[in-house]
């Protein structure tokens, strides 16, 4: 099989695990409102969604866990065995919701089902992003690493595109009352062909030498202790940059319609087709920017990204807030490409500080640890500035702090990568 065929196959088997765990993502967060209905059922639909989001929320706590466990896996046995079993741990789930029993049905043990189901997807989903950008990263040649690597991202939006166009598909085909009865069910059944797919892909996927687990001559018994002992400066870089990628991607894609529904005044569908419709533009422009980054500077276009946030961010802000749409799409789509700047060599440019012994462990904890904590929380946090400050462009504050922060950190970041591995 001619070289670039191998390769090309080898970025699919990377890429799909991302568009499965955002698929998810998507669905269940498109479908909470009836998932609130049949699982938590309250006098107050608010208490049901709170409940519902809460479960959302709670696997976004196992995914440091994940990373520990997955990056351990990756780290000892080799990439693609890890990779394997994270699309499995993603699609079992995603499917089982699908057949899960109500709370009308087997009471209290429903709810209780469906957090251990969402619980057990956390735990997939610490290992599967950067596990398979770590894949993708290793099989690329060095001229081409921030490209190819930002596939990964690409997998990741299209999943979320994926994921609210089948939501969207099956809430305007099938009747209001037999939706809330069955009609939700069919998208997460639909996940089981995703997973199937990517486990096929997978499989078939034939290890080779990039692969493979680190060399004998260089064991590292526990691959966490490593990087905690002498991979510090690394890892505290790591989690620093990835403060802006959480903030910047949850208030950009998944705060900001709810902001237009709410405080612009926007009906939902002008909200999500917007977004939608940014969402491919991003998804199309990150590999163009991980092709530029790689003829150009890395460093240098993660400083324009988060310099750029720094500057723009409470101007492009602003103009969202305006009940224009040309000038809400206008600001939006700044903050993409400003964003998209950032995102496409931040993968790359975080994998190179490690050496292969820990990589996926130093990259999966440096990244899973500020998603948990400041990229799920990003809608939450925005919420409470504008009530507490009663400033409706308050969430600008918020994402400028993560630019100067990020932008920082990056000054100051050594050049020196592992690039030789």
């Amino acid at each position: 099989m001619a070289t670039n065929e191998l390769r090309t196959r080898k970025i699919v088997a990377g890429t799909v695990g991302n568009t499965l765990e955002w698929y998810d993502f998507a669905v269940y967060g498109y479908l909470a409102p009836i998932i609130a209905q049949q699982f938590f059922p309250s006098n107050s639909p608010t208490v049901s969604l709170i409940s519902t989001f809460g479960v959302f929320a709670a696997g976004f706590l196992m995914r440091p866990i994940g990373s520990l466990l997955l990056g351990h896996i990756a780290d000892k046995l080799g990439r693609s065995k890890a990779l394997l079993l994270s699309v499995t741990l993603m699609a079992i789930p995603t499917t089982l919701i699908a057949f899960l029993p109500t709370y009308e049905q087997i009471g209290i043990a429903a709810p209780v089902i469906l957090t251990l189901l969402r619980l057990l997807q956390g735990l997939s989903v610490g290992g599967e992003y950067t596990g398979s950008s770590v894949y993708l990263y290793e099989i690329s040649p060095q001229s081409k690493r921030c490209f190819i690597v930002s596939w990964a991202l690409v997998g990741a939006t299209f999943g979320v595109l994926l994921g609210s166009g089948v939501a969207a598909l099956a809430t305007s085909l099938i009747p209001t009352d037999d939706l809330s009865i069955w009609g939700w069910r069919i998208p997460f059944a639909f996940g089981l062909l995703v997973g199937l797919t990517g486990f096929l892909i997978r499989s078939g996927n034939k290890s080779d030498d990039t692969d493979m687990p680190p060399s004998p001559h260089n064991p590292v018994n526990v691959p966490v202790s490593e990087v905690l002992r002498n991979h510090r400066p690394a890892l505290l870089r790591t989690i620093a940059c990835n403060i802006l990628n959480g903030v910047g991607f949850y208030l950009t894609f998944v705060y900001l319609t709810s902001y237009l529904v709410t405080y612009v005044k926007f009906s939902e569908s002008q909200a999500l087709t917007i977004n939608t419709s940014v969402m491919i533009v991003f998804m199309f422009l990150v590999p163009v920017l991980g092709y530029l980054a790689d003829k150009f500077n890395r460093r240098w276009l993660m400083l324009i990204g988060s310099g750029g946030i720094t500057i723009f961010g409470l101007p492009l802000f602003w103009l969202i807030h305006h009940h224009d749409t040309y000038l809400v799409v206008l600001g939006q789509l700044g903050l993409v490409v400003i964003l998209a700047s950032f995102f496409a060599p931040l993968m790359a440019t975080m994998i190179s500080q490690f050496p292969r012994s820990v990589r996926v462990t130093g990259y999966s904890l440096g990244y899973n640890i500020p998603l948990a904590i400041f990229g799920g929380t990003a809608p939450l946090v925005a919420t409470f500035l504008i009530e507490r400050s009663h400033l409706q462009i308050a969430p600008a504050f918020y994402l400028v702090a993560a630019g100067i922060l990020t932008f920082i950190v990056v000054w100051y970041m050594p050049d020196t990568v592992q690039d030789d591995d």
